[in-house]
């Protein structure tokens, strides 16, 4: 067991590592913005196998806060296969906000499959999932909304490391150091020159208040690129989550 963490730990450098591997045979034309990210998640259990997902994600970009970016309302239904292992299908609806001087609010439909399991070890635990996303992204042309949607595949994995800063689990009241990493591959008839999609890494602060709600705050960079293959974007973003657990199951007597 002792060796799990530092496999672990292998992964995330690899899978941070994938997108410069993929992106190192073109010339890079590397941008860079400010964001603020902030999200509540929330998973609750009606059942010992059933439940429900519901993320929700508010951002704004450039400066900060200069103007909207991006709205997602993503809920799931969950089945528990082990208290620890969890399978979710559900949708998203996105809404990409207009850049700078144009109008139009561009609509993503996405449907999404997960498996999602975590793991407790002697001072810290591990989260990952596995996530593929159908994207059906509303076409666009010079500002005016056109028939139809571009289709694709995305594939995401996400490791994450929670690290008690007080004691030796995530108890209520615990401060916590959180550090994950998730990379995005694109696929599909559509993806020519962007099968690396983006790198997002956190690392941040959290706060246990109770055994069901903690917040994490934080700093995020999202190294991103476009569907010309050499033009990329480098978001440098403050990124606040809360989370929230219900469990409203029957105890057995």
């Amino acid at each position: 067991m002792r060796f799990i963490p530092v496999f672990l730990l292998s992964i995330m450098l690899f899978f941070a590592g994938v997108g410069k591997g993929l992106c190192q045979t073109v010339q890079k034309n590397i941008r860079s913005r400010e964001q603020l990210w902030l999200g509540y998640f929330n998973q609750t259990r009606l059942t010992k196998k059933f439940g429900f997902w519901l993320d929700l994600h508010y951002r704004q970009t450039d400066n900060f806060v200069d103007r909207p970016y991006q709205f997602i309302f993503r809920p799931a239904v969950t089945y528990f296969l082990k208290d620890n292992v969890r399978f979710n299908v559900g949708y998203a609806l996105v809404e990409l906000f207009p850049a700078k001087g144009l109008e139009t609010v561009r609509t993503e439909h996405r449907p999404w499959q997960q498996v999602w399991w975590s793991q407790r070890y002697s001072n810290f635990s591990t989260l990952q999932w596995l996530r593929l996303e159908e994207r059906f992204l509303r076409k666009i042309s010079n500002d005016v909304l056109q028939d139809g949607y571009n289709f694709n595949f995305r594939l995401r994995y996400n490791l994450a490391f929670f690290i008690p800063l007080k004691g030796k689990e995530l108890g209520a009241r615990t401060p916590f150091l959180a550090i994950m990493n998730e990379v995005f591959i694109n696929f599909g008839k559509e993806i020519v020159f962007n099968t690396f999609d983006q790198n997002r890494f956190f690392a941040g602060f959290g706060y246990q208040f109770t055994d069901k709600i903690n917040a994490q705050l934080g700093y995020m960079n999202v190294f991103q690129q476009d569907a010309s293959g050499n033009n990329y974007i480098s978001s440098n973003a403050i990124r606040l989550f809360f989370f929230h657990n219900i469990n409203l199951q029957k105890k057995d007597k």
